[in-house]
């Protein structure tokens, strides 16, 4: 089970405003129910009393009665022996028995038609181990140990953007991440290369000549923005002026008063022809929503030419779509897109309705820009007035014996926020290396290169790049206690933001009173207001949910002409806002399973057969079509567990065992043999049918038994998430029997079945949030704090800050062990 893998790292080194207040509203009241207890009776709860339904002699028996049969050493069923465990020593076999725990209470074990214990001896059992696993975890706390690990690429460009108000492209500064337990802030594969380390230094090398505004350390750089292929170019593209169609938009920060270059290319043919050349189309390209620059392409000149030589074409339109522009340092808004014109005043007589189309061989339509390349600057003429200059050079010297208190004060304001605690003075601290290298930069040129080689010290700087917990000196290697308050705010802003602390919060961590749970639930509600929490939409959300790799899904255009990238963009966002409702009106979590509206769009719209939605805003409306109620009849989840060209009630039924039941299958067995396909000259065969034959195979039943049946009742959408009754000619058919006996038969059954006993995914649900809060895989040891949390949000029925409140205040948020040899990984 991914849930209780071993610890990882045990011994190592929007309706946005109206929302936000509401949810403020009941956030402080939800999070006021919580916080009745004294602080140290959530870090150290009441030993709970053994269940006195069962004893340890009897919970043996019922162990060996219907359990060992599988689970001995001679057979290791699913890798997990319960032969000759002592009862009555719970904590020396927490990692077995969490899992028993896990199976029984989820209905998944023992299997369908072996022997099983009645209800009440099923209930007690479940209750002894509980009770006595929780028993033992609260009279030795073992909170584990978060190892060393830096910040991963998005909490590094959060940081920039909180510190410096600068953002940048992480992209091109820093690699992808890798991930681990679902999340890429993993401290595990957070390591550090060499190679890597020279990426961190490079970046803080142009951050922060950028940030400053430093000419002579800013070369001409080259970036690249690309539409992707499939992205419809025929409608008004968001953001751009009205009477314009298709083109793209980006925010693109130009680091000084200066020129640019804007390449414009546009999308060719597999044969490098341009389409949508047989009428002029003229493109504007626009700054800051102005036109700095307007060409015009097509028409007959260009149909001649691209006749007579298409290379001599191709570069002549590259040409006229290169301009050289004057440009204000600061972040920009840039576009180039098409003035639109009907297909009637293209020509002279009506022409047939130009639609967009993905096909690579086909001229005809419109054309499409297909990149932005911008490079620069050239021919300077300052820095300019950015909003990194205005934070960061508050203090400017009039002389130069203002100079060394003035750079103190700049260096040790950036420097307190980078390293996330206070800064130590005299000589050889913080404040005294910071100084050494503003005076180096400063004899080599102006005030402003010594603030930026010194802010180049910051942020390259291993208390800045790394997130840093000491162990008190005091303690003996293995105690277990809290963490200060400094580190306690690094690991809430880490977690709520995905970035720094800011002032506010970093300075009740400096003062101590973060200890004070009235003051830590007022920090909790203040931060979840804050736009910047948005990082649990995007990060852990995106994450668990699998959302990231809608990006990068691309259903095949034969089998599904309709999908696109406007479509995709579409679904994303209908899931984003819908997650950000659930976080900004405070609602139960259950709401993601069983809510009855959602967001969408006029495309959105008319791909779920909702009428009288149009325009390319997005808004709230009631779902009166039951199965596509909750995270289940999402677009952008039943498109992410398909296949390009199919459904795959497999992967569908992986996702939700991994991600809403929290029992992921085993993986399957080296030399499986693939799925049979349709193919040509064979009778279609549904999906049902094609899984039928695989599950003959004894290797492959085993687990099919579990996923298949899940899948099934998903049926009645295809690969892109759109609803249908037929499979290759024949009625879906999307009945099945769960793991635990439970019959579902479409959609709405299934999600009825998986919210019976809310415990489940609500526990799921707080086992990867708890994951990603604490940045290393749970372990046996965290499943009583899991427990305490889910049993604190039942209270309020399992609303949102009732989850991320327990989380802050459990023991393995809260606390650590100091590092031992003795400590388990």
């Amino acid at each position: 089970m991914a849930c209780l893998k071993p610890r990882a790292g045990g011994s190592k080194l929007l309706r946005r405003s109206a929302l936000v207040v509401i949810g403020l509203g009941v956030w402080v009241g939800t999070l006021g129910t919580l916080t009745t207890a004294p602080r140290a009776a959530v870090l150290q709860a009441q030993l709970p009393q053994p269940a006195s339904s069962l004893t340890a002699v009897q919970a043996k028996a019922v162990v060996d009665k219907y359990c060992v049969g599988c689970h001995n050493e001679r057979t290791r069923s699913g890798g997990l022996v319960l032969e000759g465990l002592d009862f009555a020593r719970i904590a020396a076999h927490a990692e077995p028995l969490e899992k028993v725990v896990r199976k029984l209470g989820t209905g998944s074990m023992p299997p369908q038609g072996m022997p099983a214990p009645d209800q009440p001896t099923h209930d007690a059992l479940i209750a002894f181990l509980v009770g006595e696993l929780d028993r033992a975890a609260a009279a030795r706390p073992d909170p584990g140990r978060a190892i060393l690990r830096r910040l991963n690429r998005t909490e590094y460009a959060n940081a920039i953007r909180d510190l410096l108000d600068l953002e940048i492209n992480v992209s091109t500064l820093l690699p992808v991440d890798n991930s681990s337990y679902g999340f890429d802030n993993i401290g595990d594969v957070l390591g550090v290369s060499p190679v890597l380390m020279e990426r961190y230094l490079t970046a803080a090398r142009r951050i922060s000549a950028v940030a400053v505004g430093d000419a002579a350390e800013i070369p001409v750089i080259a970036d690249t923005y690309r539409v992707r292929p499939d992205t419809a170019q025929d409608k008004h593209l968001d953001g751009l002026p009205l009477g314009t169609r298709g083109g793209l938009i980006v925010t693109h920060t130009f680091p000084l008063d200066a020129e640019y270059t804007f390449f414009v290319r546009l999308l060719t043919t597999t044969v490098s022809n341009i389409r949508g050349l047989e009428y002029p189309h003229d493109l504007v390209l626009l700054v800051d929503g102005a036109e700095v620059a307007r060409a015009s392409v097509g028409g007959k000149e260009d149909i001649d030419k691209s006749f007579e030589n298409a290379t001599a074409q191709m570069e002549a339109i590259n040409a006229r779509l290169t301009f050289r522009v004057a440009v204000k340092a600061g972040p920009r808004t840039v576009a180039a897109a098409f003035v639109h014109k009907s297909a009637a005043l293209a020509n002279a007589t009506l022409q047939p309705y130009l639609q967009t189309t993905s096909d690579t061989v086909d001229y005809t339509g419109v054309p499409h820009v297909e990149s932005l390349l911008l490079t620069g600057p050239y021919n300077v003429s300052g820095p300019g007035d950015t909003p990194s200059r205005r934070r960061l050079l508050f203090c400017k010297p009039t002389t130069a014996a203002e100079e060394r208190d003035c750079a103190t004060k700049i260096l040790s304001t950036v420097a307190r926020r980078a390293y996330r605690r206070p800064l130590t003075e005299g000589p050889g601290g913080d404040v005294q290396t910071l100084l050494e290298f503003f005076e180096m930069g400063r004899r080599k040129g102006t005030f402003e290169a010594g603030i930026e080689l010194g802010l180049r010290r910051i942020l390259a700087s291993p208390d800045f790049v790394f997130r840093m917990e000491r162990d008190p000196a005091t303690l003996t290697p293995g105690a277990v206690y809290r963490v200060s308050d400094v580190e306690l705010a690094s690991r809430l802003s880490f977690f709520l933001w995905s970035s720094i602390p800011d002032d506010q919060l970093l300075q009740l961590a400096s003062q101590g009173r973060l200890q004070d749970n009235a003051v830590l639930d007022q920090q909790i509600v203040r931060m979840m207001a804050d736009p910047k929490a948005r990082a649990l939409v995007d990060n852990f959300a995106g994450q668990w949910l699998y959302l990231r790799n809608l990006r990068g899904h691309i259903p095949d255009q034969t089998e599904f002409p309709d999908f696109d990238h406007t479509l995709r963009s579409a679904m994303l966002r209908e899931m984003e806002l819908f997650f950000d409702s659930i976080i900004r009106e405070n609602r139960s979590v259950l709401d993601l399973m069983t809510a009855d509206y959602t967001f969408v769009n006029e495309r959105l719209a008319r791909h779920y057969r909702i009428p009288n939605v149009y325009g390319s805003h997005f808004r709230r409306v009631t779902l009166k079509q039951d199965e596509r109620r909750g995270l289940l009849g999402k677009g952008a989840i039943l498109t992410v567990t398909s296949y390009a060209t199919r459904t795959s009630p497999v992967v569908r039924g992986k996702w939700i065992l991994e991600n809403i039941v929290g029992t992921p299958p085993p993986p399957p067995p080296p030399d499986v043999p693939a799925l049979e396909e349709n193919g040509q000259g064979k009778k279609p065969r549904s999906m049902r049918e094609r899984l039928e034959e695989h599950r003959r195979n004894p290797v492959c039943a085993q687990c099919h038994r579990l996923m298949d049946p899940i899948g099934f009742a998903l049926e009645p959408f295809d690969a892109v998430g759109a609803a249908r009754s037929r499979e290759s000619g024949s009625p879906i058919d999307g009945s099945g029997q769960l793991a635990n006996g439970v019959k579902v038969s479409g959609p709405a059954s299934l999600r009825e079945a998986l919210v019976s006993d809310p415990n489940v995914f609500v526990t799921t649900m707080t086992e990867k949030m708890l994951t990603y809060a604490l940045g290393r895989g749970l372990g046996a040891a965290d499943m009583p704090a899991v427990r305490t949390i889910v049993k604190g949000a039942a209270g309020t029925n399992y609303r949102f800050s009732s989850i991320v409140a327990g989380i802050v205040k459990s023991t393995p948020f809260q606390m650590r062990a100091k590092e031992s040899l003795s400590l388990k990984p």
